[in-house]
């Protein structure tokens, strides 16, 4: 039976004293700038439609947690349109919880939990009004799942390291002329893997189906 899980409740608290001189650009906020910001939120993979069971109904094929981590980047403000790159370095405690009436096969047999994800990509967006942003995204991420498995005499604990592309839509908003919140919806999608042996070299590449489903909110600093 696929579980369900409804989460992100996130509250901040900022409390601002403007200087009389940055009075005057109150309510007109500038995007420019690089950016460094904190992330959070819920993080579910999924076996893709291709390698998706169908057959036994026990089987969950997903697992979920809380994704966590931090982001950079640098925007170019060009009045209503705004432009910009960045990059994530995330973890997420998703994991299997494998039991009797279940096996993941999505993912092999044993234990998988979710490890770091690199993404890098660019956005775009338009100010729906002076201090908020619209914005879409994508980029390339490469996230990294640990395997425990066992066949009753051998086992393996190694990292599977996967390249796939990410989408996204989101928006930001500006609190202060160099605070910002934000939140995003992002899909990602992997089709290429490696086994990454502690010992030996690291195996040929193979194909695999695998999405991940993001909604992850952020609070950060613009410089």
């Amino acid at each position: 039976m696929k579980k369900t899980i409804a989460i992100l409740a996130a509250g901040t608290a900022f409390g601002v004293v403007a200087m009389p001189a940055a009075a005057q650009n109150m309510g007109s906020s500038d995007f420019t700038g690089p950016r460094v910001e904190a992330i959070i939120g819920y993080d579910v993979s999924k076996a893709g439609s291709t390698s998706d069971n169908d057959i036994n109904d026990q089987d969950d094929e997903s697992i979920d947690g809380l994704m966590y981590g931090v982001g950079i980047g640098y925007d170019v403000d060009m009045g209503g349109v705004v432009v910009g790159v960045e990059g994530e370095y995330t973890d997420s405690t998703a994991k299997t919880e494998y039991s009797n009436g279940g096996d993941f096969e999505g993912f092999g047999l044993g234990r998988v939990d979710a490890g770091r994800d690199l993404y890098v990509g660019a956005r775009v967006g338009a100010k729906v009004s002076p201090d908020l942003l619209a914005y879409v995204k994508g980029g390339y991420t490469n996230a990294r799942y640990n395997v425990l498995a066992t066949d009753g005499e051998n086992e393996l604990d190694e990292n599977i390291d996967t390249d796939g592309w990410r989408l996204g839509a989101g928006l930001e908003y500006a609190m202060s002329d160099n605070m910002f919140t934000k939140i995003e919806y992002r899909y990602s999608k992997y089709s290429e893997a490696e086994i990454d042996f502690q010992d030996l070299p690291d195996s040929d590449r193979f194909d695999i189906d695998t999405d991940r489903h993001q909604v992850v909110a952020s609070v950060g600093m613009r410089f």
